[in-house]
């Protein structure tokens, strides 16, 4: 149901994400105030004076008859907990990436939002970014011909954390992406990791995912020793290829009419004919993704409309990193069929209103 006026939403965890929600959430005109909620708060100089009048709380126990909905920003350990506690209260909650870290948590998050009837959004920020959309529709529209396999790499020197793993921390976006612009699940996961400085996470890892269908590989690096800041996916097809690269301002998706081809022969008598032509960038009118996400957030709890990255989507995200830390301790594949939660019936893509996803005009 529509609410009447604009909505409160608490931000707990008012860290480095956390605080990126507070400037977008405070300057969308439906929301009446945006709330810090952190146990810290009162030794943050430029937020220690809102704890009076109610303006910020130090827990989300605090501030839950003072808000409408709920946004999750903590460390990953704490997502479940804290939003479990927001929708048993009947808040609309947004959980950070991950959803849970396990897909038994991820289980328990959606079935609170179904027993409350609040909505549950999962932060795939990279599902909402317009470049990451025109990567979509170039797949989806088969324009790189058929599709041999997408590469991705998500590296830098840091931040370590305390709680989970490279895998959890770094590759939901990357796996969230595979998902998104592919349009399917995973078959089955292929990982392993190694811990160089800290003593039980692994801080470098590579996965291998198989999606049956469209029949395609992914490859996803995850790091954080690396000198570089690298946030690039490659999609590599029989006419053509294209790289999305975050860091890449001004020209974030490039197209590149390179190919490779058999021409004749076969087995030690193959030969290969290769094509070279143009590199074309797109004009891509970007809007900042956390600000598209926020909006939708913003919207739904407003309506009740279903979110793109509902709480299924995050489920899905989370079964991959169980199947791939699952795969590090045995060393072998693991199937998504062994994890929990792959009973539940895929959801469509819910009906988006404009401004929910930047929409991407033709690109060739």
């Amino acid at each position: 149901m529509l609410r009447v006026g604009g909505i409160r939403v608490g931000v707990v965890g008012v860290g480095y994400w956390g605080s990126k929600h507070l400037r977008v959430l405070s300057g969308l005109p439906e929301v009446e105030q945006a709330i810090p909620i952190d146990p810290r708060v009162e030794s943050m100089p430029a937020l220690a004076h809102l704890l009076e009048g109610g303006r910020a709380f130090r827990t989300l126990a605090e501030a839950l008859p003072h808000v409408d909905a709920v946004v999750v920003a903590t460390q990953p350990s704490l997502h479940v907990p804290l939003g479990l506690q927001a929708l048993r209260a009947g808040k609309h909650t947004l959980v950070e990436k991950p959803l849970a870290t396990t897909a038994s948590g991820g289980l328990e998050l959606l079935a609170a939002a179904e027993e409350s009837g609040a909505v549950l959004m999962v932060g795939h920020t990279f599902e909402h970014n317009p470049a990451v959309t025109v990567l979509r529709q170039l797949v989806q529209n088969h324009e790189l011909g058929q599709l041999y396999y997408l590469d991705s790499s998500r590296l830098n020197l840091g931040l370590y954390q305390s709680d989970v793993n490279v895998v959890v921390d770094l590759a939901p976006h990357d796996v969230s992406i595979s998902n998104y612009v592919l349009g399917s699940a995973p078959t089955w996961v292929a990982a392993w990791g190694s811990r160089h400085v800290h003593p039980d996470h692994e801080d470098s890892a590579q996965l291998r995912i198989y999606y049956a269908e469209p029949d395609v590989d992914v490859t996803i690096h995850v790091s954080w020793l690396h000198p570089h800041k690298v946030r690039r996916t490659t999609a590599v097809g029989s006419r053509k290829m294209a790289v999305y690269d975050d860091m890449a301002a001004d020209e974030r998706i490039r197209i590149h009419d390179k190919s490779a081809m058999r021409s004749q022969g076969d087995g030690s008598d193959l030969r290969v004919a290769y094509h070279y032509g143009d590199v074309v960038s797109p004009y891509v009118d970007f809007v900042e993704p956390l600000l598209v996400q926020d909006r939708q957030f913003v919207r739904c709890a407003r309506t009740g409309d279903r979110p793109s990255t509902d709480g299924r989507d995050g489920l899905e995200v989370v079964r991959v990193l169980e199947a791939a830390k699952r795969s590090m301790e045995d060393g072998r594949k693991v199937w998504l069929k062994e994890i929990e939660g792959g009973d539940l019936a895929p959801l469509g893509v819910p009906q988006l209103e404009e401004g929910d996803h930047v929409a991407a005009s033709s690109v060739l």
